[in-house]
């Protein structure tokens, strides 16, 4: 029955999208083909395209209104291909798939650059004192903890302290690295002053590198761009735009 009134709203809006460019609606799957590496990269800058920042309240419920219209077969005529693929990238960047409650705005998968940029910024201040370099690494992993924690696979509920132990383990780890790595260069007396400050601007990324080829098995957002990027990496199958989980991960356990 589902199956009859999904293909009777997809009837009712094929008039009006024969001269678009946009290619045929399928609630919930991807709007490029996922078969060759553009397609993917173009569905990766959908999911992480800022302006569904600034969607508001109302917008968002009638994307919501026009999916499940679509869905029960009740779609008006002329609605087209373009404004359905719209509405399922705003649902899926706003709204957790499982839960179905807004996202906090910088912990979605949109907000990650616009969020993270300025932390990103902070990692590679010259110059920096102890106090400093601890703040930005603990604000990056918080960040990290956070997305994360906000994107989390909500139909096999975890326990909290296993987000916990992971979140003072990737601190740990992080802080660790960054300020050995700052003291090490720092008594390198073979390094010349403009060398010691070339290779301090280089510190955080193995501390933020290793962390990530390290994340949480549940798929974090190096899973996502794995699959975006690496043709063998896939199929992987993303329940939403803003999810960052992955099939891989239910078929492990």
């Amino acid at each position: 029955m589902a199956d009859t009134a999904t293909t009777a709203s997809a009837a009712a809006a094929s008039a009006a999208n024969a001269s678009t460019d946009a290619p045929p609606f399928q609630l919930g799957k991807p709007r490029f083909q996922q078969t060759s590496f553009f397609g993917r990269f173009r569905h990766f800058l959908d999911i992480i395209d800022p302006r569904t920042l600034f969607v508001t309240e109302r917008r968002l419920r009638e994307a919501v209104q026009l999916l499940e219209d679509y869905k029960h077969g009740t779609l008006h005529p002329g609605v087209t291909n373009e404004q359905l693929w719209s509405a399922q990238k705003i649902k899926q960047a706003i709204l957790h798939p499982d839960t179905n409650e807004k996202i906090f705005m910088p912990f979605r998968m949109s907000g990650y650059i616009p969020f993270g940029t300025p932390i990103v910024v902070g990692l590679l201040l010259p110059n920096q004192t102890l106090a400093s370099t601890v703040f930005w690494q603990w604000l990056n992993q918080s960040h990290n903890a956070c997305v994360n924690y906000a994107n989390r696979n909500a139909t096999k509920p975890s326990p909290a302290s296993k987000f916990i132990q992971g979140y003072l383990g990737a601190v740990i780890s992080a802080v660790s690295i960054a300020v050995g790595l700052n003291v090490l260069v720092q008594k390198a007396n073979k390094f010349t002053p403009a060398t010691r400050l070339l290779v301090q601007r280089f510190v955080p990324f193995p501390a933020v590198g290793q962390l990530s080829c390290r994340r949480v098995p549940g798929c974090s957002s190096l899973c996502k761009a794995l699959c975006a990027w690496q043709p063998s990496a896939w199929p992987c199958h993303w329940p939403s735009a803003s999810s960052l989980r992955c099939q891989r991960s239910k078929q492990a356990s």
